[in-house]
């Protein structure tokens, strides 16, 4: 494969990084003004729609206005059939957008003798039209325009209909209630209503100047289409029925505010199309509608894109001028260095009598030629201090090889140690961070029935930390087995003995116990040392208590005192040294005792071994490749 020349790496490096700082300044651009465009649509839709809305409260209120007008009428003034047939004929003739109005009465209430009394005056083609409502085809007590305001003791709108076979137009009916005072308290009487054509709807939403193909719509209280470009829409449709037809949650969830009455700018999929719109949604506080101003997306943003692939030319164009600059200024450098990277090929060859052509220039190319020659004899007195330090570095791995095989070999490793004693079991690992550390256990009988056992950790490591922990348990177990001393004197004899002896300022944590096989009693003390766990047969695992001894070889004399505990049948204690709680993750993480604690929770049941080998699989797991 032919080498890459330093041309093409330049262009490799500098092109990518050129267009990668082209892309994040478009983009960061890009962001802005679309986010200002977005900020603007914003501005200008609230403004467009609560326009639109402050248009229809202020006519939704003059409506109001004729019903509770005729409310206050009926109330506060005596008058006969004649002037109030009268009062609703004037105000359905007077109001161009009322369509009919009624006022509903209580049963017996306005004729004792007549269960219904509601004169309906309403629009005809050309003129004003005369009914009574009420009979056995039509109990209007029970109709949501008169039952409603009846119970909620209050003035409302009701859902918007369309009115077939009458005025074809789509309604809505205003409801008012009203009251006679009867021995100082209100006594309800009846309903006044204004049934408002709702087509002037049509032309306000109609007449919001949005985009070249936004729009306005209003929905009602239960967020069925009031106004809509498409008429098909209009009392067919629901927001909530597009919705589920589209299978849109988002779409659902704004119909869900609408209805709530609050008040939002989002970015849905259109409602007759898969196009965005950004819309934005206002309740109307009357009546609880809600009006809709939607700007379609693309046309928001088709200024911004068309500035954008402009950008995206020039910056295609810079780039190709850019590698051509490049191409030029990396030519009148690599000349010379050709001829320096031809003269060098013979250093793969250990060849170091190689010659390097002259280049007189005092530029970085000069220097180069200058370093090349100094590294030619310098590689020759490398290779000469190589082979000496390397025959060196070979003889102490060898050194240090023998010195762990030593420290392997003092510390028992047959397991089961004593095969004609099935009382107990016992078991133990070792796996040193490095070649040699100064982690150590060890176990012996004190006549037939006591078994002494220890752990330690040297608190260094190497070949000082090994030499250590030999001395160490020699001492230890000379001490033990040549006198009938306790363990607290075992311990003070050793302290002393390290102490004495000491130059290099070392110490080391140990655990003594001694098991008494007939019984299960475990007599120990513990210099500096992790705390055991016990594992109880119930499965519980519990710590040691504390003895709070010194660890060997920091004081003489130092005082060590011996607690009592006692394994029953199927218990196991744990010994353990810091290379188990301290081993470290890749997060830095150390594998600690609480997790010591709930691994050996999981071995209630396991045998020594199995134990030993559970926990150091734990442990490799937890720290992966990192080393330790």
């Amino acid at each position: 494969m032919r080498d890459r020349g330093i041309a093409l790496k330049l262009a490799l490096l500098i092109i990518p990084i050129t267009i990668a700082i082209f892309l994040f300044i478009l983009g960061y651009y890009y962001n802005i003004s679309k986010n200002t465009i977005i900020k603007n649509v914003e501005e200008n839709s609230r403004n467009l729609a609560l326009n639109a809305v402050n248009k229809i409260e202020k006519s939704l209120k003059t409506f109001e206005l004729v019903a509770e007008n005729l409310s206050y009428f009926v109330q506060s003034s005596n008058y006969t059939k004649n002037e109030l047939l009268s009062m609703i004929e004037t105000a359905v003739n007077k109001n161009k957008e009322i369509y009919g109005s009624t006022i509903a009465f209580e049963p017996y209430s306005f004729q004792r003798d007549s269960l219904y009394f509601a004169p309906y005056f309403y629009k005809g083609e050309n003129n004003i039209r005369f009914t009574y409502l009420g009979g056995d085809s039509y109990n209007y007590f029970n109709w949501d325009w008169y039952k409603i305001p009846k119970e909620q003791n209050k003035s409302l709108w009701s859902e918007p209909y369309y009115d077939k076979g009458g005025g074809e137009i789509v309604m809505s009916t205003y409801s008012v209630p009203f009251y006679k005072i009867l021995n100082r308290e209100n006594k309800f009487e009846g309903v006044v209503t204004a049934d408002i054509s709702l087509n002037w709807l049509s032309n306000i939403v109609k007449s919001l100047k949005i985009s070249k193909s936004g729009y306005g719509f209003l929905i009602s209280q239960n967020g069925n289409f009031i106004t809509h470009p498409s008429k098909q829409l209009i009392m067919n449709e629901s927001i909530f029925s597009i919705a589920k037809s589209k299978n849109s949650l988002k779409l659902k969830e704004m119909g869900n505010k609408m209805m709530s009455g609050k008040s939002g700018f989002e970015l849905i999929d259109g409602i007759l199309s898969d196009k965005k719109y950004w819309i934005y949604y206002s309740p109307l506080p009357s009546n609880g509608w809600s009006l809709g101003v939607m700007f379609p997306e693309d046309e928001i943003m088709a200024d911004i894109n068309n500035l954008s692939k402009d950008a995206v030319l020039i910056s295609i164009e810079g780039i190709l001028i850019l590698l051509l600059v490049i191409i030029y200024i990396s030519r009148s450098i690599t000349m010379p260095l050709r001829k320096l990277s031809e003269a060098t090929k013979d250093i793969a060859s250990g060849n170091l009598e190689f010659d390097i052509p002259e280049i007189k220039s005092r530029d970085e190319v000069g220097n180069l030629s200058r370093s090349f020659e100094y590294m030619r004899s310098s590689l020759k007195k490398y290779i000469s201090d190589l082979k000496e330090t390397t025959a060196a570095k070979e003889r102490i791995e060898s050194e240090l090889k023998i010195a762990r095989d030593i420290q392997m070999g003092i510390i028992p490793k047959d397991f089961p140690p004593f095969p004609g004693r099935t009382e107990f079991e016992i078991y133990a690992s070792i796996e040193p961070a490095r070649e040699v550390g100064g982690d150590f256990y060890d176990f012996f009988f004190l006549g037939d029935n006591k078994l002494f056992f220890l752990i330690g950790d040297v608190s260094d490591k190497g070949i000082p930390a090994s030499l250590f922990m030999a001395v160490t348990k020699t001492l230890i177990k000379a001490v033990a087995t040549s006198t009938d001393k306790n363990l607290s004197e075992i311990a003070y004899k050793t302290n002393n003995d390290l102490f004495s002896d000491n130059k290099m300022s070392m110490f080391v944590s140990i655990f003594f116990g001694i098991l008494n096989i007939d019984d299960g009693e475990i007599i120990y003390t513990n210099a500096g040392h992790n705390r055991p766990f016990i594992i109880k047969n119930d499965g519980s695992v519990l710590m040691l208590e504390k003895t709070d001894g010194m660890a060997l070889g920091v004081f003489e004399n130092a005082k060590y005192v011996i607690n009592k505990v006692r394994l029953n049948f199927n218990e196991t204690i744990f010994l353990y040294t810091d290379g188990i709680t301290e081993a470290m993750d890749e997060n830095s993480s150390l594998f600690g005792e609480e997790n010591l604690k709930q691994q050996l929770k999981e071995c209630s049941s396991f045998k020594a071994e199995e134990i030993i080998n559970h926990i150091n699989n734990k442990v490799k797991e937890f720290v992966g490749d990192e080393p330790q």
